[in-house]
């Protein structure tokens, strides 16, 4: 026996109705199309289910056992109806992976800016470096990477990318370093100067950008966190760069920051499987990241 869905459910309106008629009427079909289904599926079971008179329709015994199950049918299909408009209008679970600057500032604020829009969207946050970031979206397990690449590495990968836009660096003094005025600085300038590494990146592109200018940094101590980067430039009469988005939220008072005189820095962008904008939870995150950096650099 294989019964269809389908007539089932129109089954289940004719009983619920009354009639055949009625439930003709509810499905806004034609009463003999109704009848047939029925008949059919009167067929599928090899009983019958209702016992029609002029007052309507009566259940057999087969008929209102099999009512309960068209029920419970229904009301499986209504909550998926339901859960399916509510990721069509963009609820959902959106996993980022981030790096640590943007998940500092940036990334909560656009999400509160997704949910301002979608209240019920969900956003779960992982702090990745931007190599392990994309290789969880290839891996499928993040839907959108927040990245950065510089003019000398770029990421060579099959995935959407949307770009934010640049994030220039920025060098960090103590305040009684001589060049501590607030001006631009030429980083050949800062030639014998003792330096803080940051990230593996970060570290490479600083190696370029002297290496450019015909020197190596003298690299005496290393960290990943930018604000104990600026607790070493302070501490210990070192320098470093930093990218503008981790000096947007927090700056030492103990430090001085200058524009680097060439205006290199990195650029920003968020890396996702092909595809993955059509789904509307994405797609809403997608446009609050956009929005938001637009904002904050315009």
């Amino acid at each position: 026996m294989q019964l269809d869905p389908r007539r089932i459910l129109i089954f289940r309106t004719v009983a619920r109705e009354g009639s055949v008629s009625g439930g003709a009427r509810a499905l806004g079909w034609t009463q003999p199309a109704v009848s047939q289904h029925i008949r059919l599926l009167e067929d599928e079971v090899g009983q019958a289910l209702l016992l029609r008179s002029s007052t309507g329709v009566t259940l057999t015994e087969a008929g209102e056992r099999l009512l309960r199950h068209a029920d419970a049918i229904a009301g499986l299909l209504g909550s998926a109806e339901a859960e399916l408009t509510s990721l069509a209008e963009g609820a959902g679970t959106v996993t980022i992976a981030a790096f640590p600057s943007a998940l500092a500032d940036f990334v909560p604020r656009a999400i509160a800016s997704a949910r301002l829009a979608v209240p019920e969207l969900t956003a779960r946050v992982i702090e990745l470096e931007p190599p392990e970031a994309i290789e969880a979206v290839l891996a499928g397990d993040a839907d959108v990477a927040v990245a950065f690449e510089y003019d000398e590495l770029h990421d060579d990968v099959q995935l959407a990318r949307l770009e934010l836009g640049p994030d220039p660096s920025r060098i960090v003094l103590p305040l009684e370093h001589e060049l501590a005025t607030g001006a631009p600085i030429d980083i050949a300038a800062l030639a014998g100067d003792d330096w803080v590494g940051g990230c593996e990146r970060c570290r490479a592109h600083l190696e370029s950008l002297a290496g450019d200018a015909g020197f190596a940094p003298k690299i005496q101590f290393e960290t990943d966190d930018f604000v104990a980067s600026q607790a070493f430039v302070a501490a210990t009469g070192s320098v470093t760069l930093l990218p503008a988005m981790a000096l947007r939220v927090l700056t030492r008072d103990d430090v001085v920051v200058a524009a680097l005189a060439d205006g290199s820095g990195r650029t920003v962008s968020l890396r996702y499987r092909h595809g993955a904008e059509r789904v509307p939870a994405v797609s809403t995150v997608l446009d609050a990241m956009r929005a938001l950096w637009g904002e904050q650099t315009g």
